[in-house]
Formats: structure tokens, sequence, C-alpha cells
């Protein structure tokens, strides 16, 4: 993977789904009533809460500099995150204009820059 957005991505869609089926394997092998409860449940939160916790980590890092990848086509936080006030602004015309923006500023310009 060539940037850490990517890898960030993968690695919490394939860990979701693998504790999930070994969950889903769990409540097959036990047909237990109690089991097959605790891992629907468990599978239930994993669900709710690994999508939510990678998107903050990936937020972080783009706040804080983290390059993207050189290969990367479109950035569509470019511009829109304030860094006098730390807020995400959904219009870039709320934007202060004193200074020049410079949308590329936070891509990578080499593979080296990504690892």
């Amino acid at each position: 993977m060539p940037d850490f957005y990517l890898r960030l991505s993968v690695t919490v869609k394939a860990s979701t789904l693998g504790v999930g089926l070994l969950l889903i394997c769990a409540s097959i092998m036990f047909p237990d009533v109690s089991v097959t409860t605790k891992a629907i449940a468990i599978i239930f939160f994993l669900i709710i809460t690994a999508p939510i916790g990678a998107h903050m980590i990936g937020k972080a890092a783009y706040f804080t500099g983290t390059p993207l990848w050189k290969g990367t086509v479109v950035d569509q936080l470019a511009g829109m995150y304030n860094k006098e006030t730390h807020e995400l602004e959904s219009d870039p015309d709320k934007m202060p204009q004193e200074k020049e923006l410079n949308e590329e500023e936070n891509i990578a310009k080499t593979e080296k820059e990504t690892k």
C-alpha cells in the first residue's frame, strides 16, 4: 500500500472481517445461546466502532500533515481545514483568505515520503 491512509483502510477492513468471521465460527461451533448472543453483540460493537476509530485516526493524520500518496487524484479536504481554529469547514468560501492556500502541500513527491 502506497500511503498511510490506504494502509489504515485495508487494515481496518481486514481485521473487522477476520474477527467477525472468527466470532461467527465460534457461535457455530458452540451452539449455546449465550455464546451466540455474545458473538453477535461483539460483532455489532466491532462493526460500529472500527470504522469510526479508523476515521478519527485518519482525520488526525491528515490534520497533522501526514503526506498523501503522490498518485492521489483528488484531495477533497484541501483548503477546508482552518489551521487557526482547527475546524473543518464545509464551504471553502468561508475560509479566511489571508494566505494563498497551497492545495498540493500535503501530497508526497516521492515514494520515500509515504513510508
